[in-house]
């Protein structure tokens, strides 16, 4: 599916850093590749959040080279395949996404979902194995951050929120993050909202977090607070002087 050409399905950045941090982007590019011909949408539709996380690519590589970490992106559209959603869910290959329509997922034979997921999928988890599987051998401390953002209005209700701490059996990083943050008065901050991290509904923090025991914390930042890079850095130094605190209590 993808040619020579085209990018590689994921980016490391920092790689091999020695923090005890590692950060994850699932949707932090909103590439598709030439084969699926844009899956029948316009550009502005590629632009929009149905295909990625909006601001959050260039606030994560703010944030590794604050916490002097690395950082794992994916760096095509979630509309080829959501790399945090199991591959059995519906929403792995959305036939629509909010109230948009998906041509080019419409007739996704077994073969093509076989390959979107070798070509997209696999090397993404891949890396994210790796470098914990490295980790571990070096006996590095290890805590996962999975960094998304969410639109401000979804399905035309308001999100009050400016930022959520999601979190699933092991909330052991997340509570104390959500209370650094909850300090700030001039944040409103959800917990579990305005999502939850559920076995059906996720893949990075079910399999590569709570499946190690390594501690960890799913971020959601609303996109309009980091659409820009002035936004970006304001959220990725909060987050840099927050993260470690909020680590440094679970010792």
């Amino acid at each position: 599916m993808l040619a020579p050409d085209e990018p590689a399905p994921v980016s490391a950045y920092n790689y091999q850093g020695k923090s005890s941090f590692l950060l994850v982007a699932d949707h932090a590019g909103n590439l598709i590749p030439r084969a699926l011909g844009r899956l029948g949408l316009t550009e502005t539709d590629c632009k929009r959040h149905i295909a990625w996380d909006i601001g959050i690519a260039g606030l994560a590589r703010l944030l590794a080279d604050q916490l002097k970490t690395n950082l794992i992106e994916q760096n095509y559209s979630r509309l080829v395949i959501d790399c945090n959603r199991p591959l059995d869910a519906a929403a792995s290959i959305a036939n629509i996404s909010e109230d948009t329509t998906i041509p080019g997922n419409a007739h996704v034979s077994n073969q093509d979902r076989k390959t979107r997921t070798r070509e997209i999928f696999e090397p993404y988890h891949a890396q994210i194995a790796a470098e914990l599987d490295r980790r571990q051998g070096a006996s590095l401390p290890t805590a996962l951050i999975s960094l998304h953002s969410f639109a401000p209005v979804f399905k035309g209700v308001s999100r009050p929120w400016h930022a959520g701490v999601l979190y699933n059996r092991d909330p052991r990083l997340a509570r104390p993050l959500l209370a650094l943050l909850n300090a700030d008065d001039d944040l409103l901050v959800g917990d579990n909202a305005p999502y939850v991290v559920s076995d059906a509904t996720d893949y990075t923090i079910p399999v590569h977090g709570e499946r190690r025991g390594l501690p960890h914390a799913l971020v959601e930042i609303r996109q309009d607070l980091i659409e820009h890079e002035g936004g970006q850095r304001e959220w990725a130094l909060r987050l840099a002087r927050l993260l470690p605190k909020a680590y440094k209590s679970l010792r």
